[in-house]
């Protein structure tokens, strides 16, 4: 075993701090709950005030924090006040309007989606990776999505603010490869939350019915491969996209 991957396997969650973006709701809420449970000191990060009314549910080392990651300058106001981040997990998400054809898409709407999407998962990267890098361990997760692979019709600005979170995911994974700092992400078909229940009833379909399980995923089933990326053990698998598509993707 090589001295790096010998640290990481010596790690366990209660020394360690989890930063979620999201945090507020659907998969966020989930991830923080998972990682509050595993005992890890969790930090949860999102634009809403109610992430603060949620906090007691996740247990005694969870810290809520209001922060818009669509604004470089709040962000990093906001992480130079964490201390050190051993794991960032990136949900913040928007699906912006759906149902609608590309050439129909607001420009507004679709630069909102990336502000959140996109830049929000570039800031806070940016905002922990250089003190992971010095500290010679980090895992960063970003949520993207199956849509950023293959593209939704109606959803334009999701489907491409998520596939740019993907080629992040590429360049900064390849970038800090040997670091002991691993950069990932996860690309899930559909699954149930609020975000997926406030979308257009004929847009659930239309992707559901793409996923050869013929149904939506589940938030255990999603934290719990989110727990196993940026976990100390997966420590040599870096700029990937892991996929939870329930056979939707298969290559």
């Amino acid at each position: 075993m090589t001295t790096e991957a010998a640290r990481a396997t010596e790690r366990d969650w209660t020394s360690q701090t989890v930063v979620v973006t999201g945090a507020a709701s659907g998969l966020g809420a989930a991830t923080c709950a998972r990682f509050a449970s595993l005992g890890a000191r969790v930090v949860g990060v999102d634009l809403r005030s109610d992430v603060l009314a949620a906090a007691a549910a996740f247990g005694g080392r969870f810290r809520a924090v209001a922060c818009d990651v669509s604004q470089w300058t709040e962000v990093e106001r906001t992480f130079a006040g964490l201390g050190p981040v051993d794991v960032l997990v990136n949900s913040a998400g928007i699906t912006g309007r759906t149902s609608v054809r590309s050439h129909e898409a607001d420009p507004d709407d679709v630069r909102r989606v990336f502000a959140v999407n996109f830049f929000g998962s570039y800031h806070t990267s940016r905002a922990v990776l250089a003190g992971m890098v010095a500290r010679g361990y980090g895992r960063v997760l970003h949520i993207a999505s199956i849509a950023g692979k293959e593209g939704n019709a109606g959803m334009l600005a999701y489907s491409s603010s998520k596939a740019a979170v993907i080629g992040m995911a590429k360049v900064q994974g390849k970038e800090l490869a040997g670091t002991g700092v691993t950069v990932n992400a996860l690309a899930p078909a559909v699954i149930r939350t609020p975000m997926v229940e406030a979308m257009p009833p004929e847009q659930v379909k239309y992707m559901t019915d793409k996923i050869p399980m013929q149904r939506c995923g589940t938030l255990d089933e999603l934290v719990a491969i989110v727990e196993f990326i940026v976990s100390p053990a997966c420590s040599f698998t870096t700029g990937f996209t892991f996929d939870l598509s329930g056979g939707r993707a298969t290559y």
